[in-house]
């Protein structure tokens, strides 16, 4: 289960780097392009999204490792230590969120798609940062049948 798993979708020559480059680039904004050269090793050329997303993703590998190794409380204690913005959350949120990480992070590595643990690490840490504004602790006010209608105007 490793992230270069899916590394290259295409290879090509280093000949049609430099003869067709503006393919090449092109091809590796959407995807890690393997270049071949006879007298070295292969290169590996893609996007600095895709490097920073993998990066960023072998780091909360880091992290996630990090919590394994410590054996005291459940999983949400145990993250929480590693990502103290959880402290924010509800006990129920802490739970729900620690549950979303790791299978984010199991999708992520058994498909070689970084973000989709990234976009679910920034979308709970981004939860966490508005609770924590105090977002969220608004009295509602429900509207119910006619009133809704009455509320708003369409434009």
């Amino acid at each position: 289960m490793t992230i270069a798993a899916n590394l290259p979708v295409a290879t090509r020559r280093s000949s049609d780097l430099s003869k067709h480059s503006a393919e090449v680039f092109a091809e590796a904004e959407n995807h890690p392009v393997t270049v071949t050269r006879r007298d070295g090793e292969a290169l590996v050329l893609m996007s600095q999204r895709e490097a920073e997303g993998r990066a960023r993703l072998l780091n909360f590998a880091a992290q996630l490792i990090t919590v394994t190794l410590d054996d005291s409380g459940t999983l949400a204690e145990r993250m929480a230590k590693s990502f103290p913005w959880m402290l924010a959350l509800s006990p129920a949120d802490r739970e729900t969120c620690a549950q979303d990480l790791v299978d984010a992070a199991r999708a992520s590595f058994s498909t070689g798609q970084p973000h989709l643990a990234i976009a679910e690490l920034t979308s709970w840490k981004e939860t966490a940062a508005a609770v924590a504004a105090g977002l969220g602790n608004a009295d509602l006010e429900w509207l119910d049948g006619d009133d809704a209608a009455e509320a708003v105007e369409r434009p």
